[in-house]
């Protein structure tokens, strides 16, 4: 069960006039970006464990990066990354297990070997999953899209212990909730296409979601997201 709801004040983000935080003085911090699926997936699991004070926020601009960001916390200078303990680790799906593993509250990870398997499983198809339909943009969007929430679909008939798709809220559907979350925002608005219908199972699992209070304050501006996705797609 998620830990009881936190009201955040969330901070502003940092861009090149920002000074850099105390680094590597003890404190831990998630460095994210408001707008970016794969910086959220570690938001969300950073709040489901209730780690809003073990865990500092801190957001990058990534139109207008402070220098600082890729010279003394992550050369890669991108989001996410963590730095715990003098090192700042990144890539989010490494960061989410290590955020299950090394901090306390609820864990995200299975006992069930049957569930390990399918999660690891499901983890490794992000890759597949996001490329197919990140693609199908610019393709046939309704086949190619379709066919990928179709897996989910039948993903989540898996087990009837709960929505998600381990029956029980875990690091699988951190994974994929922003990235469905955007999807199902762009696919609506740029291709009148409602992705889920037909699929009752993937409607209860957004419904699931969007009841999570770990979730709710990292959603993305749909707005925001419905430009970004005109100007990369049909530009």
């Amino acid at each position: 069960m998620a830990t009881p709801s936190v009201q955040e004040v969330l901070p502003p983000s940092l861009d090149s006039t920002s000074k850099p935080p105390p680094l590597f003085d003890g404190t831990t911090r998630l460095y994210i970006n408001y707008q970016c699926p794969f910086a959220q997936r570690t938001w969300i699991v950073r709040n489901y464990k209730g780690l809003h004070d073990k865990i500092k926020l801190v957001p990058i601009d990534l139109q207008n990066r402070p220098a600082w960001y890729k010279e003394k916390v992550y050369p890669e200078n991108k989001v996410p990354s963590l730095e715990h303990n003098g090192k700042v680790i990144g890539e989010s799906l490494d960061l989410i297990k290590y955020l299950d593993s090394n901090f306390e509250g609820p864990a995200l990870w299975p006992d069930d070997p049957d569930k390990q398997k399918f999660a690891e499983e499901l983890l490794a198809y992000t890759d597949t999953f996001l490329k197919n339909v990140y693609g199908s943009f610019k393709g046939d969007t309704i086949k190619v899209a379709g066919a990928e929430f179709d897996y989910l679909e039948t993903a989540l008939q898996k087990f009837d212990d709960g929505s998600f798709f381990l029956g029980q809220f875990s690091l699988v559907d951190a994974a994929y909730a922003p990235f469905v979350e955007r999807f199902q925002i762009a696919l609506h608005e740029l291709s009148k296409y409602d992705i889920t219908s037909g699929r009752p199972k993937l409607a209860a699992w957004i419904e699931e979601l969007n009841n999570l209070d770990a979730y709710k304050p990292t959603k993305c501006d749909p707005k925001l997201l419905v430009e970004i996705y005109k100007s990369r797609f049909l530009a």
